[in-house]
C-alpha cells in the first residue's frame, strides 16, 4: 500500500474507533422513569421514601444510577391529583407509584396502560382498584397496609388504656371520601359490639381542625378516635397538641403521632409498606405485569405508646399494655 493510502487508512480507522463509544452510548436505552404520586407533602414522607428506595434497591434499582424518579406532591389538596397524574402519563413514565388512597384513585382513572403500584390503607377491592387481592387484573397492584380495618383493635386498646371510656368522639375528613367512609363504617361496627357511644366530627382543612377540636372538647368525650388519611397525618403535631391541651386521650393509626406527642397508635408499618411497594416497582421494571402480582397485605404491625403523654393526661398505662408495645416513648 502506498504511504499516502496507508496513512489515510490509519486515520480513517482511528476516527472510526474514536466514534465507537459515542455510537454505543447512543444505542443504550435511556434510564426508566418512575412517576411517584403522593397525596401529602414530601416533608412528612421522609422515612417512607427511604423505605421505598430500599425496596427498589432490593430489586436492583438505585435512584440516579439506573432509574429515575419523578415526584409529584398534592400537598393534601386532592383536587390537584388529576393534573399531577396527567403530567406523569403525558411523560410516559414506565410505572406509577401512588401513595395514599386519593392518589391511587386518581392514577387509576388517568391510565389503563401504565402499570400502577398503589399504597393504600383501605381495602383496594372495596375501593374498586383491583378485582381481587390474589388476581388484581388490569394495570394495578400494590400494598394494602390496613388502617380502617383495624378500628376494632384500636377501640379495644383505647378501652384497655381508659377502662371508664363509654363515649368516644370520631374525627373524620369527609373530603377524603373513601378513607372517611371506611373508617366510619368500621368504627360504627366495632363500637356497637363494645357498647360504645360514638359522636362524629368533621374537619376538611387545616383551619377547621382547631375549631372542630374545640367542639369536641365542649362535648367532653372520654376519648377521641382520629381517622387515618393524608390531611390528619400531615397535621399530626397539631392534633397531638390539641388532644393534650384539652386533656382528651386520643388513639391514632400510625406511629407518626406518638413520635410527636400523640398518646397511642396501632397500625401497620407505613415505611415497610413503601419498601414492599418499591420491590413491586422493581419487579415491574424487569417485566412483571401488575395483573400477575397479588396485592401485598401488610404483616408488620406496631403498637406505640407515648408514656410521657400518658402521664401528662393523668393516665396509668397498664403493665400488660406496656409489655405488648413495640415501642414505649419516654
Amino acid at each position: 500500500m502506498p504511504a499516502l493510502r496507508r496513512r489515510e487508512f490509519i486515520t480513517l480507522l482511528g476516527g472510526a474507533a474514536a466514534g465507537w463509544p459515542l455510537v454505543a452510548r447512543a444505542q443504550q436505552p435511556a434510564m426508566p422513569v418512575i412517576g411517584y404520586l403522593g397525596s401529602q407533602s414530601p416533608d412528612v414522607a421522609t422515612e417512607s421514601l427511604l423505605a421505598f428506595r430500599q425496596g427498589l434497591k432490593e430489586g436492583g434499582f438505585i435512584e440516579g444510577e439506573n432509574v429515575l424518579v419523578d415526584y409529584r406532591w398534592a400537598e393534601n389538596q386532592a383536587d390537584r391529583l388529576p393534573a399531577l397524574v396527567a403530567d406523569l402519563v403525558h411523560r410516559r413514565v414506565a410505572v406509577i407509584a401512588a401513595s395514599g388512597g386519593p392518589a391511587s384513585e386518581a392514577a387509576a382513572k388517568a391510565t389503563t396502560s401504565i402499570p400502577i403500584v398503589f399504597m393504600v390503607a383501605e381495602d383496594p377491592v372495596r375501593m374498586g382498584l383491583v378485582a381481587s387481592l390474589a388476581r388484581p387484573g388490569g394495570n394495578l397492584t400494590g400494598v394494602n397496609f390496613f388502617s380502617a380495618e383495624l378500628a376494632a383493635k384500636r377501640l379495644d386498646l383505647l378501652r384497655e388504656l381508659v377502662p371508664t371510656a363509654n363515649r368516644v368522639a370520631v374525627l373524620l375528613n369527609p373530603a377524603e371520601v373513601a378513607i372517611a367512609a371506611a373508617n366510619l363504617r368500621d368504627v360504627e361496627t366495632a363500637a356497637r359490639a363494645m357498647a360504645l357511644e360514638i359522636q362524629v366530627f368533621n374537619a376538611r382543612t387545616n383551619s377547621e381542625i382547631d375549631a372542630t377540636f374545640a367542639a369536641i372538647a365542649r362535648e367532653r368525650p372520654d376519648a377521641v378516635f382520629i381517622s387515618s388519611g393524608p390531611l390528619f397525618t400531615s397535621r399530626r403535631v397539631q392534633l397531638a397538641h390539641l388532644a393534650t391541651h384539652h386533656r382528651i386521650p386520643a388513639i391514632h393509626g400510625s406511629r407518626f403521632y406518638p413520635e410527636v406527642g400523640g398518646l397511642i397508635s396501632y397500625g401497620a408499618s407505613v415505611p415497610d409498606a413503601h419498601r414492599q411497594a418499591g420491590v413491586y416497582v422493581g419487579r415491574i421494571l424487569k417485566g412483571a405485569k401488575p395483573a400477575d402480582l397479588p396485592v401485598v397485605q401488610s404483616s408488620k404491625f406496631e403498637l406505640v405508646i407515648n408514656h410521657q403523654t400518658a402521664r401528662l393526661l393523668g393516665l396509668t398505662v397498664p403493665a400488660t399494655l406496656l409489655a405488648r408495645a413495640d415501642e414505649v416513648i419516654e
